[in-house]
């Protein structure tokens, strides 16, 4: 069995869901399957330093970089077209047994999907959430346009719809689409522990030992609700904490974000860390007391799920797929997308440390059990392998 992962970018500026595609190659090509990735030199605003047009060893793993065009405009850039691409996959996609391709409304996604229909070379998609409504509501014309005229039929053509959340699913079945779907979560990778994080962390920002340190860690972005999360804050004035923002986004967005805080008298509480990974992360998501996300939509929470997993309560908002687990197993709390509840539930925690140190231990414990890459490895090979063996039976049948 040889399968191809088709997506925009692994770049880490792009988040959650680019290295949720590396970390699920890793594992399936730990079970003995043949898995590559084809994807663009996209680095953001810039390319990544790597050789194109080859299979290389990126991250340890076989990897096809393809240049992507790059122009001064944001929005084509954002495109990822890669002319490059389009030949390589059109010359080559045959010797795969199948095809899965991570997000729509992308050039490499939907040629990817158009030229696997025309070759019949079997396919299934993650959206990324780009399915749900508060994705589909931006820009909403250009990408009714785009689903109608193309999209949709690559999407009733896959084998399978990848969703990784049940709201997920739950919000794309309003479109209507043909094929059947099924959920699969991401994994995760448990860091190792760092014995003093807290310690660590508030001596890396020269903070008081006993500092309560808020936590939003993802990309800066409109839909991650950091107007709501700002303006909560500003009303906990009585109350004493650090609010740690850890993320980048677009040059404008920042600007916005920074004059938020200042416009809030946050500016002297706050710590803007940009971009983070590797240890620094992990000091920052072991040695925080709360871990908040208040989106107005997300399609899974790969950082939610890094919370949780090193016994980080987290406060949510019912826009984040991963709220039904996070209520239900009482690992956090989850409220609507209103600045006085949001600021009503962070008092809470501020003001009960020891129930949210217990929400921390369960939800540690959860995640570890249920959410390794192991486990996700093992249920997505099952379908590759159901797919492929039921195209082999088709095939039999017309021979």
């Amino acid at each position: 069995m040889k399968v191809l992962h088709v997506i925009p970018s692994i770049a880490t500026v792009r988040g959650g869901p680019s290295q949720a595609v590396v970390e699920m190659v890793k594992a399936l090509r730990e079970r003995s399957i043949e898995v590559e990735i084809a994807t663009t030199n996209d680095n953001g605003p810039e390319l990544l330093d790597v050789p194109v047009g080859r299979c290389v060893r990126y991250q340890n793993l076989p990897v096809w970089f393809f240049p992507r065009f790059s122009p001064p405009i944001h929005t084509l850039r954002e495109f990822a077209f890669s002319s490059d691409l389009t030949t390589w996959l059109w010359q080559n996609i045959r010797q795969y047994d199948l095809l899965h391709i991570h997000a729509i409304f992308s050039y490499p996604s939907t040629v990817a999907m158009a030229i696997a229909r025309l070759q019949k070379v079997p396919y299934i998609v993650r959206p990324l959430g780009q399915l749900c409504e508060w994705s589909l509501q931006q820009s909403a014309k250009r990408k009714q346009i785009y689903l109608q005229l193309i999209e949709q039929k690559n999407l009733n053509y896959s084998q399978f719809i990848h969703f990784t959340s049940e709201q997920e699913q739950q919000e794309a079945s309003q479109l209507n689409l043909r094929s059947p779907s099924f959920v699969l979560p991401h994994g995760l990778v448990i860091p190792a522990r760092i014995s003093n994080a807290r310690q660590r962390l508030r001596q890396h920002f020269n903070l008081p030992a006993d500092e309560p340190i808020i936590l939003f860690l993802s990309r800066v972005h409109p839909k991650k609700g950091l107007d709501y999360l700002i303006k909560a804050l500003a009303k906990l004035s009585h109350h004493r904490f650090t609010f740690i923002l850890a993320g980048s986004g677009t040059a404008d967005y920042e600007l916005e974000v920074q004059s938020l805080l200042s416009s809030h008298h946050l500016q002297h509480r706050t710590q803007v860390t940009g971009f983070v990974q590797g240890e620094i992360k992990d000091l920052l998501l072991q040695g925080a007391d709360l871990f908040t996300l208040t989106s107005y939509s997300e399609n899974f929470g790969v950082a939610v799920l890094e919370a949780l997993a090193v016994g980080l309560p987290v406060l949510l908002t019912p826009g984040v797929a991963l709220a039904d687990l996070v209520d239900k197993q009482q690992l956090g709390c989850v409220t609507k997308l209103d600045v006085d509840a949001i600021s009503d539930a962070i008092e809470w925690f501020l003001t009960h440390p020891v129930e949210a140190k217990l929400m921390g231990d369960r939800a540690r414990q959860l995640i570890i059990e249920q959410y390794s890459w192991a486990q996700i490895a093992t249920k997505m090979s099952a379908v590759y392998i159901d797919i492929i063996q039921s195209q082999s039976l088709v095939a039999l049948k017309h021979s």
